[in-house]
């Protein structure tokens, strides 16, 4: 069963590998990098339908000038702006708890036995289904920094539980399960927040 459960995941590769050729271009590509307004509005008919779609087609062209009046900045060209201080120390501060935050220990470091790594396995992908999607309805309500702080102490305090239960795993036959319920949040958790 687990090679074919592996092996699933090649299949909607196969799907997507099949049928993208047969997907128009993105009718915002069409427009504002090729330049080519005709190809945008068959792309757009494609994708909606017959009809007037002028208001569309006139977001994208202010997209296009709000674009070709930003500047593009290079790498020590946005270090050394003041203007974008303040936003380079919080992407710094995020992206640095995010590689500290212990997602890899959690899932690699703990043992469990042989019969239950397979389902902590699908467990921990089905976790991160669902934090997908509970992030894309959440992060609308609540907005990034509510699930960033959230995120982050939830994380703490299962981390906390999570050692408490490895370190008494060996005295409580049912430990384990309380552990791998505990990196079932815990991933659910990372993927909301960070």
């Amino acid at each position: 069963l687990w090679p074919w459960l592996l092996a699933s995941s090649g299949l909607s590769a196969l799907v997507q590998l099949v049928t993208l050729p047969f997907f128009p271009d993105s009718p915002s590509y069409l427009l504002i990098q090729k330049g080519n307004e005709e190809a945008c509005r068959k792309a757009i008919r494609k994708l909606w339908g017959e009809g007037d779609h002028q208001a569309e087609i006139d977001d994208i062209m202010k997209e296009k000038a709000a674009m070709t009046s930003t500047k593009t900045l290079r790498v020590l060209e946005v270090i050394k702006e003041r203007s974008l201080r303040w936003q380079l120390y919080i992407l710094m501060t995020v992206m640095t708890t995010l590689q500290l935050c212990g997602i890899n220990a959690v899932e690699c470091s703990p043992k469990f036995e042989e019969y239950l790594i397979p389902y902590v396995s699908l467990g921990v992908g089905l976790c991160e289904c669902l934090s997908s999607i509970l992030c894309s309805t959440l992060i609308d309500r609540y907005g990034r920094k509510v699930l960033l702080w959230g995120g982050y102490m939830l994380m703490c305090s299962v981390l906390a539980l999570l050692t408490m239960t490895l370190s008494l795993q060996h005295q409580f036959f049912w430990m384990h399960y309380f552990s791998v319920i505990l990196i079932f949040l815990f991933v659910i958790f990372y993927g909301i927040g960070p």
